[in-house]
């Protein structure tokens, strides 16, 4: 072969690669751009359905319970089936679970839809990111292709209130599932083109699933995401809270015995024996909740006490995505042992910073007094992303990339759902400081 013609192959290789990215980034904004988007339209079903706010509640808890449960299920399925027929799964069913959703006359309907949505979103990312780890073998160009992949996290979280706003006013609230018909048939009809089953996918020969543990694993991280979700409404000391902490601690014992007696197990447990996997998770885990407690605050600030609505406020979150999206190719440059340290560490310092620039918020503050913190967190988040998501796939196996990224998505989801309970707790207790005489 002419030196032109290895040229040419090499090109259409990178290419190749580049337009798997792409790929993999539709699937993953479109389902979090799904998860912020709906927020918006509660409001409007509660009025159509007649409901309660209270009872619109379990339109949002319903999603992430069957998202959490089934996150660590499909990143096992993808690592024994291979990842490009479970991405192609969840991808159909997600978008027919969309129109699914548009199509709902009532709130049992509503939370019945929302699921089956939910179950195929959560296919996204544990394939998504094993399909990233075997397409880039590259170390510092696979670092690269997943710090600009966990960007699209953040920009969906942007884009959700700035999409949202106008399309509820506007079409009402079905259009807000509309969106993911058009976009989610191009995602999947590059994922047909693009995305091929690694010839380890192709050689696997394991047909085991523990289903065992998969049952045991949803019972308890249903408990854990319920009394997130519902612990600040019942009482954090409430008889229903008590039972769900009750039902964590024992779904959780009898997990670890099941998956110590697996040969196949969904959740290895020799990942939690490697510190870099540990360390990785835990540092994901911080960073991850202190971004969702600001997701979730700011907005209820600004509208609260300076007035903002929810479109002005989703322009306050623009220069989050951008500053991330800077910053997450720049980290995903440094990729020898101890520069990836000295990066997530800076990282995380310089997050640290624009969590506590927050404290200065008050009644009178301006739009550049949130600006300013939001894009310092979201740099600091965005340098260290990329590391941070790829630590984790170095840690493990080649093979159980799927259940490692898993467990990742996994600490990430319930990181959020922490953030949240705290963030709402801290916040009903300050307005309940301020209404005392």
């Amino acid at each position: 072969m002419s030196d032109a013609s290895s040229s040419q192959v090499i090109n259409s290789q990178n290419n190749w690669r580049w337009w798997v990215l792409f790929t993999v980034i539709i699937g993953t904004f479109l389902g979090r751009l799904d998860q912020t988007i709906v927020g918006l339209a509660l409001p409007k079903i509660i009025n159509d359905f007649g409901i309660t706010v209270s009872a619109a509640g379990w339109i949002s808890t319903s999603y992430i319970i069957a998202n959490a449960v089934f996150v660590p299920v499909w990143g096992k399925l993808g690592d024994i089936m291979g990842r490009k027929k479970i991405y192609i799964f969840g991808f159909v069913v997600f978008i027919i679970g969309s129109v699914l959703c548009s199509l709902a006359w009532n709130l049992p309907s509503m939370i019945i839809f929302r699921i089956i949505t939910a179950l195929a979103g959560s296919a996204d990312y544990p394939t998504a990111m094993a399909i990233i780890a075997f397409t880039f073998k590259e170390g510092k160009e696979r670092a690269q292709a997943l710090g600009i992949w966990s960007a699209s996290f953040a920009a969906a979280a942007v884009f959700g209130p700035l999409i949202g706003g106008p399309l509820v006013d506007n079409l009402g609230w079905p259009s807000v599932f509309w969106i993911n018909l058009p976009v989610g048939l191009v995602g999947l009809i590059m994922a047909i083109i693009f995305i091929n089953e690694s010839k380890e996918q192709l050689d696997n020969k394991k047909n085991s699933f523990d289903l065992w543990g998969a049952i045991v694993l949803g019972i308890g991280l249903s408990a854990l995401v319920l009394v997130l979700e519902r612990g600040l409404s019942w009482g954090w000391t409430s008889d229903k809270s008590l039972l769900a902490y009750i039902t964590i601690i024992t779904s959780l014992l009898i997990f670890i015995k099941i998956e110590r007696k697996n040969n196949d197990p969904i959740v290895d447990l020799k990942f939690f024996k490697n510190n870099l996997f540990v360390n990785a998770l835990l540092n994901n885990f911080i960073i991850f909740m202190g971004m969702m407690t600001v997701v979730y605050l700011i907005p209820i600030f600004t509208q609260t006490f300076l007035g903002y609505g929810a479109t002005q406020t989703g322009y306050l979150f623009m220069p989050m995505a951008a500053a991330m999206m800077l910053a997450s190719p720049i980290g995903g440059n440094f990729n020898k042992p101890k520069q990836i340290r000295w990066v997530i560490f800076i990282s995380t310092i310089i997050a640290m910073i624009g969590l506590s620039m927050f404290t200065n918020l008050e009644a009178k503050s301006s739009a550049i007094d949130i600006i300013i913190p939001i894009t310092v967190l979201a740099f600091g988040m965005g340098l260290g992303m990329a590391q941070r998501t790829n630590l984790v796939s170095v840690a493990v196996p080649q093979n159980e990339i799927g259940s490692a990224s898993s467990v990742l998505a996994l600490a990430r989801n319930i990181a959020g759902a922490f953030g949240i309970a705290i963030a709402s707790t801290v916040l009903d207790l300050s307005l309940i400081h301020i209404s005392e005489p």
